[in-house]
């Protein structure tokens, strides 16, 4: 069924659709979500004190591990400018940074009911909503006491848990089947180039006008976001004011009875099946192991660019987003390339999945291997980092697409059971890394990391790619119920 030219009631011109206005401005807070979390992460090494921090270390702690000499004057003289007002040890930075995952890890399902039951709408709203008053209370927070920035983060927690769901009940109700990929790819798009700009703005604004004006400047800028959701988006084409009769009409015919209809409709979760499978486990466990080395990089980066390789501020943040960039563009062509193979019937999805979770966790562990002889070669080791990333994005169309694959019917709340697992390497990392860099922060004690970072990658590749599986699962398939008396007989 073809669109006609959209009438008086639409949002924009003929050219632009309601559900891709959605699609858009779900993909901004997206990227909002994960740019005001990960612009912590940058910051953090200008709000501490360093230099007081690394004065105690050294009067209590022996570093036994080889320390970096670059031999930049010009660097060494830059991080004391850098130095922030905060004495907080690494324990309490990993805390911290970890922090924002308890709320994480709690929210994702009741978030996901909230969606379906009330509205996504105001379930993103308030995702958003919560993450853009908490970074602008920050500074006030964090002089007040550490543990005020760390209810701060815990709330943004809350609201990024339940971000996920609530875009995939929107998916629901907007994207007909022959553009759910599209649109899909559309809205998940922003995490990464939300990390990306975020990254970016981070550093330059802490290095241009100090850490403060981090948190002011980004959270008054994406509040505008607020506004134009309110103003635009509905829950469903039936709820939208802005949109022509012939794309509603389009979207709800496309859709038939997938998106909404009674409760009863939706089978019971078969749990003991689901927990039986070896297919649904192998993807628990890759997601697990595989979100280790993502949180690694994804919170910790900054630190080791820093503290071992010594980069300045602005030096930093750019070296840090630009592969996130780049696996972003990475798992464009590399889902783009299987989708081609798969429509070509040139492999099965069982092979896309397991090639895309290979490229996602072989290639990182190699990278890893290397950063932990390579001493102190800073371009080497930005290098490695850069590809480690990179290849870490074939995982949204590995394991990460794999739930569609083997039980259709439940692939929302699957994904909310793995993902809520795999939650736990964002809360343990910091901890641990904070630990041990307290107690030696140098090469040494990131040898470690590494170690443990590979093994988990190991488990990865074998569980995976033994149990792994693209096939639908035989307890995807509802049972018929049987006919009462004088029931009529239906069409299939």
């Amino acid at each position: 069924m073809e669109e006609e030219v959209p009438a008086k009631g639409s949002i924009c011109g003929p050219r632009c659709k309601a559900r891709y206005v959605m699609a858009i401005l779900a993909s901004v807070g997206m990227g909002i979500i994960y740019g005001l979390k990960v612009g912590l992460h940058v910051v953090i090494v200008t709000m501490v004190n360093n230099t007081a921090i690394h004065q105690d270390r050294n009067e209590s702690e022996h570093v036994s591990g080889p320390k970096c000499d670059y031999g930049d004057v010009a660097n060494v003289s830059s991080k004391a400018a850098e130095d922030g007002p905060f004495v907080w040890s690494s324990e309490v930075q990993g805390l911290l940074l970890s922090s924002y995952f308890f709320g994480y890890l709690v929210a994702q399902i009741p978030g996901g009911r909230l969606a379906e039951l009330f509205s996504a709408k105001w379930v993103f709203l308030f995702a958003v909503a919560i993450n853009v008053v908490c970074v602008l209370l920050s500074p006030v927070m964090s002089k007040l006491h550490y543990g005020g920035l760390l209810a701060m983060r815990v709330l943004q927690g809350i609201g990024g848990g339940v971000t996920f769901p609530a875009c995939h009940v929107l998916l629901a109700e907007w994207a007909p089947p022959t553009e759910r990929s599209v649109m899909s790819s559309i809205v998940y798009a922003g995490t990464s180039l939300g990390t990306v700009i975020f990254m970016l703005l981070s550093g330059v604004i802490a290095g241009a006008l100090g850490w403060e004006a981090v948190f002011y400047i980004e959270g008054g800028f994406s509040a505008i976001w607020l506004i134009l959701w309110i103003w635009l988006i509905a829950d469903s084409p039936q709820k939208q004011t802005l949109i022509t009769p012939e794309e509603r009409a389009f979207i709800t015919s496309s859709l038939g009875n997938q998106s909404g209809g009674s409760k009863s409709e939706h089978p019971p979760m078969p749990w003991k099946a689901a927990f039986t499978s070896p297919a649904f486990l192998a993807i628990l466990v890759a997601h697990t192991c595989s979100n280790w080395g993502w949180y690694m990089v994804l919170i910790e980066l900054p630190q080791y660019m820093k503290n071992v390789l010594e980069f300045e501020i602005s030096q930093n943040a750019l070296l840090t987003a630009i592969p996130f960039f780049t696996m972003w563009l990475f798992s464009m062509i590399l889902s783009k390339i299987l989708d081609t193979l798969l429509a070509k019937h040139k492999i099965t999805a069982t092979t896309a999945r397991k090639v895309a979770t290979w490229i996602a966790s072989v290639i990182p562990m190699v990278c890893f291997i290397i950063l932990c002889f390579i001493e102190c070669q800073r371009e080497l080791a930005v290098t490695l980092m850069t590809v480690a990333i990179t290849s870490i994005g074939g995982m949204f169309c590995g394991f990460l697409s794999n739930h569609i694959d083997i039980a259709p019917k439940y692939a929302g709340t699957l994904m909310a059971v793995t993902n809520t697992v795999a939650t736990i390497p964002g809360i343990v990392v910091p901890i641990i890394v904070g630990k041990l860099t307290h107690v030696d922060p140098t090469i040494a004690s990131w040898r470690i990391i590494f170690y443990i970072t590979i093994a988990l990658y190991i488990i990865e590749i074998l569980v995976y790619g033994i149990f792994g599986s693209g096939e639908v699962q035989k307890w995807n398939q509802t049972p018929a119920k049987p006919l009462t008396e004088g029931q009529p007989l239906q069409d299939k």
